[in-house]
């Protein structure tokens, strides 16, 4: 047999406006789009536990200019999961500039 559902007939009271005055209204933001970027293609970049940054150049792993802090900032950047001799794996994209 069904059963009666006891929350199925409460209805909740709502505030009547005693004044005459409806909400007041409020302004809605205007949102502006960002241009959207373009990145280059993707590259390995590895941090030791110093904050150093390395860049394989294709036969060496060499220093890389930008810190992590300074990459996630400006780039499109996502750690990869494998850690190769204490260091943390980062996929990193830079912006295209088109001028």
């Amino acid at each position: 047999m069904a059963r009666n559902n006891q929350f199925g007939g409460k209805r909740v009271k709502r505030k009547a406006n005693r004044d005459g005055r409806g909400p007041a209204v409020r302004e809605v933001p205007v949102y502006e789009r960002k241009a959207p970027v373009e990145y280059g293609k993707p590259f390995i970049v590895m941090e030791d536990p110093e904050s150093n940054t390395f860049a394989y150049d294709g036969s060496a792993w060499v220093p890389f200019s930008m810190t992590m802090a300074d990459c996630k900032a400006e780039c499109q950047v996502k750690t990869l999961p494998q850690k190769v001799n204490g260091k943390t794996r980062y996929e990193v994209r830079l912006p295209i500039n088109k001028a």
